[in-house]
């Protein structure tokens, strides 16, 4: 990734599978601490970076770090990579409908949060 173009001022770069919305920073998130074992799954490296980037002790150069968050397959780790564990859609509908028993405010379908992802982190605590 960092010997495209531009890319190569880019000083943070994660990885995920091509089912995880990169728009959504939660999820991202989400399978950056799911997916990742510090010793296999993160790159320290040094090279260009943006000019404009004030963290560095050198003006356009410093320190990147690249994370993979993917899934891995057999010949990445030890052991089988377990599948995500999802509700089935009879217990969602439970969940659902007791929102308010739970003392907790009902999801708002409507309400946006950052970067245009809907108000649904309630919903997806207790779904996980």
């Amino acid at each position: 990734m960092w010997g495209l173009g531009l890319m190569s001022l880019t000083k943070s770069v994660v990885v995920v599978d091509e089912h995880v919305d990169v728009h959504d920073y939660e999820q991202v998130f989400f399978y950056a601490c799911a997916n990742v074992d510090p010793a296999r799954d993160i790159l320290l490296s040094e090279g260009p970076i943006d000019q404009l980037d004030h963290a560095t002790t050198i003006q356009a150069y410093g320190g990147k770090i690249g994370i993979d968050a993917t899934a891995k397959g057999p010949d990445e780790g030890r052991r089988e990579w377990p599948l995500e564990i999802e509700m089935s859609p009879e217990i969602r509908a439970r969940v659902d409908a007791r929102w308010a028993e739970f003392g907790l405010p009902g999801a708002s379908p409507g309400a946006d949060v950052q970067n245009g992802a809907r108000a649904r982190q309630l919903t997806k605590l207790l779904r996980r």
